[in-house]
């Protein structure tokens, strides 16, 4: 005997889109509020990088290049580390790596290069260089990122390697020549050294930072257990075009932001 068919429950109707949140970046009002956002970010971003433990001893920086004056640069205090950075901390200097806003020395080292690529990129907003552990040991091979994941995608075709190493990069000309290989692209891996990324804001600078040096240590793995395989070109392409992009790149960082702006709020003083 068949039981007769009884509906369940009208499911809700969904929501508009426009009414949900989804977060984009902001507009702001005035430069100083584009400043304070500009540093706060960058604040932000040094906290997070300590935590990935990508500061070795004095080296490592990030840059934000200020709205007003833009050949000027917000960047971290020489020898604080990442993890204390606040707001207030942060020093100004100029291109040629003299302060002149805040309480600190600047690394010399980071202004060498640093300041050129702004100087060549005015679509750049901040620079990212550390020395991390996984982007130090692909840089020592002196090699390119591998389109064998959707992440290494993204730098599909858009970095390129400095295939050079004179020690600590003081010379104004070594910074060009720097500059100069990166390009149009997001990323620079420096032979013997380690990973530079750019962007057109914080979030996205520090954002493809964290995404090549992880991509350097899926490479790095796969290679060591086997022979990886590779995303054909027309494939990686498409892909770079889909995940590629600053806004993107915006978007994958605001989780890294929401927490450590929860869980420590003092970065903001």
């Amino acid at each position: 005997m068949h039981g007769t068919y009884e509906p369940g429950p009208t499911p809700p109707a969904p929501l508009p889109t426009d009414t949900l949140r989804f977060a984009m970046p902001p507009m702001h009002d005035s430069v100083e509020d584009e400043r304070r956002h500009r540093k706060e970010r960058l604040a932000g971003a040094l906290r997070i990088f300590g935590r990935q433990g990508f500061e070795d001893g004095v080296s490592g920086h990030i840059t934000a290049r200020d709205p007003e004056f833009t050949d000027c640069f917000w960047v971290n205090p020489f020898g604080m580390p990442f993890k204390h950075v606040t707001v207030g901390d942060l020093v100004l200097a100029n291109a040629d790596g003299q302060v002149v806003e805040g309480r600190y020395h600047v690394n010399q080292a980071a202004f060498t290069v640093h300041a050129q690529v702004h100087a060549a990129r005015p679509d750049v907003v901040a620079v990212a260089h550390c020395h991390s552990v996984h982007g130090r040991a692909l840089s020592a091979l002196g090699e390119l990122l591998d389109p064998i994941t959707q992440e290494s995608c993204a730098f599909y075709e858009d970095h390129a390697v400095y295939d050079a190493y004179s020690g600590v990069a003081v010379d104004t000309a070594e910074g060009r020549r720097m500059a100069a290989a990166l390009g149009s692209g997001k990323g620079l891996v420096l032979r013997n050294h380690g990973l530079l990324t750019v962007g057109d804001s914080v979030d996205a600078a520090a954002w493809w930072f964290l995404s090549m040096e992880r991509s350097a240590q899926v490479q790095l793995t796969a290679r060591a257990a086997g022979r990886p395989i590779l995303i054909d070109h027309k494939a990686a392409v498409a892909t770079r075009e889909q995940l590629g992009g600053d806004l993107v790149a915006w978007i994958n960082y605001q989780p890294l932001w929401q927490d450590i702006s929860r869980s420590e709020p003092d970065l903001l003083s």
